[in-house]
């Protein structure tokens, strides 16, 4: 992105479970900042030049033979550093200070005392006074880095926060990034303003104006064409670039036989009313050839996300003189795509990230990729579209595919599209369905005895799943009322011919994921 935000903060991973949480934090505090895998080079840290840094947390020890670390030079740039965690703890051993291992871990809420009501505290009271913090973490500080001292304390942590004499490093025992953590804001808002020197001024509209400078800038006079499904992301991608470039964009709405019931009409019917140009594309029968006798997931993700950078590359030859694809990949979707090496793994390959061809005629443009799925409906909004779009729940790209558990045939398409839609349909009668992140129907690949009319079936299992999140990074299961449960299960057992079963998912994120597949 073109830097007309003016200041950044970096989020060093360490394999923390929290990590996104600590940039959405940041985010919310209307502060831009990105996260990166802890060895990012000290080249690439200079080049950026960001405010501050924040180490997150991770399931190391500093002693461990292949510990994540940075490099000690890190401390030598003079930009701003808050510890978290293990993050503490590295600074320490870094800085030639001594970790031990604890004789009372703490996991779980703890009472903070603040001895220092200043910098990263101010603002908060002092001994006896005490707060609820989050700790998770089974090594302690023994001896303090020289020139730190410390700032706050706990019942069995007497080190639990700590800071440099006269240069900008800090660290904390506590996890300020979650809500169990009562001061954690506080904490990180101090860190960010009074600390890095911070504005407040990263919101949707400083977003809007950015993107639009810098797609008219990378496109030129060039034309372009959108992957566009008609979800939130990649519609709101569309009406971005349309709005830097014009008519230089050629929306592609492909169908890939993977949409939900009805989907390609109730798309279009929504594309109409946003003043694109839009292209339709019929390739059902392409991609089920594609995916005949696949059953591994992540072979059918890289075939569809090959099979639509192929539909794009034919279509981009007949408008002619096409150079870009634009697609609606999510911050989420990137990080879940990306290894880290080592403390973070890759969960998924989205058809948008990981999915894509070695060899791709087309340069991609992703003005989304830095955003959480709320900040893209908070755009949505700005631009314009309708409600109903806005709040549709996220669709993934390889569709139905990955809903599907084993193989793609035409027959399981049309049992899973016939028990979604009734799912669907319930949640939005029963005003279920804007309280919630997603709501959908899995098909397994099993089959089990049931007694239909006085006779036995061997029919196929539904699994529900629906689920609570704000940006997919984590998820709870939602509990809904046992009456609706049971609404859902009776009409798809009555009314989808070959299911005899419903079972509901009660699985979180983690350590599930959302999708099955």
């Amino acid at each position: 992105m073109i830097n007309i935000i003016g200041q950044k903060v970096l989020v060093l991973d360490f394999g923390s479970q929290t990590t996104q949480l600590i940039a959405r934090r940041v985010r919310e505090a209307r502060v831009y900042c990105e996260i990166y895998p802890y060895n990012i080079s000290l080249e690439k840290v200079r080049a950026i030049g960001p405010n501050g840094i924040i180490l997150s947390g991770g399931p190391a020890s500093v002693y461990d033979k292949q510990a994540p670390a940075v490099s000690p030079e890190l401390f030598e740039l003079g930009i701003p550093i808050l510890g978290i965690c293990y993050g503490m703890q590295l600074t320490t051993h870094l800085l030639k200070g001594k970790v031990e291992r604890s004789y009372h871990r703490e996991y779980g809420p703890a009472r903070l005392s603040i001895d220092d009501p200043d910098d990263i505290f101010y603002g908060l009271a002092r001994d006896p006074v005490t707060y609820q913090v989050w700790m998770s973490h089974g090594d302690r500080i023994e001896a303090l880095p020289k020139d730190f001292i410390c700032i706050a304390h706990s019942e069995t942590c007497p080190v639990a926060a700590m800071r440099h004499r006269r240069s900008p490093f800090y660290g904390v025992q506590f996890h300020p990034e979650v809500i169990h953590t009562e001061i954690g804001k506080d904490v990180l808002a101090n860190f960010l303003f009074r600390v890095c020197g911070c504005q407040p001024t990263w919101d949707m509209y400083s977003f809007l104006q950015g993107a639009t400078t810098e797609i008219k800038v990378k496109v030129g006079s060039g034309r372009l064409i959108c992957a566009l499904s008609g979800g939130v992301d990649s519609t709101v991608t569309a009406l971005l670039i349309n709005r830097a470039v014009g008519h230089q964009l050629t929306s592609i709405f492909v169908n890939n036989g993977l949409l939900r019931k009805n989907e390609a009409e109730t798309v279009l019917a929504f594309l109409k009313q946003l003043d694109l140009k839009v292209h339709y594309v019929d390739a059902g029968n392409r991609f089920l050839s594609k995916l005949g006798g696949i059953e591994d997931p992540e072979k059918k993700r890289k075939i569809i996300g090959e099979e639509f950078i192929r539909v794009f590359e034919e279509e981009a030859r007949r408008i002619g003189d096409v150079h870009f694809l634009a697609q609606g990949t999510l911050y989420p979707d990137v990080i879940e795509s990306v290894s880290f090496k080592g403390p973070s793994s890759t969960i998924k390959s989205h058809h948008n990230v990981g999915g894509l061809p070695d060899i791709m005629q087309l340069e991609l443009i992703e003005p989304l990729r830095e955003l959480f799925k709320d900040e893209v409906r908070k755009v949505a909004v700005k631009l314009g579209m309708p409600e109903d779009l806005v709040f549709r729940h996220p669709f993934p790209g390889p569709g139905l595919a990955i809903r599907i558990l084993g193989e793609v045939t035409a027959e399981r398409l049309n049992v899973l599209r016939e028990a979604d839609a009734i799912v669907l349909q319930i949640m939005k009668s029963s005003g279920w369905y804007r309280k919630v992140w997603q709501a959908f129907a899995v098909l397994l690949p099993i089959r089990t005895v049931g007694v239909m009319g006085d006779e036995r079936t061997y029919d196929n299992v539904v699994a529900i799943r629906v689920v609570d999140s704000l940006d997919a990074m984590t998820a709870d299961w939602t509990r809904l009322p046992s009456d609706l449960l049971a609404k859902i299960s009776n009409r798809i057992i009555n009314e989808v011919r070959g299911v005899n079963r419903v079972c509901y998912d009660i699985s979180s994120k983690p350590p599930a994921t959302i999708e099955w597949e």
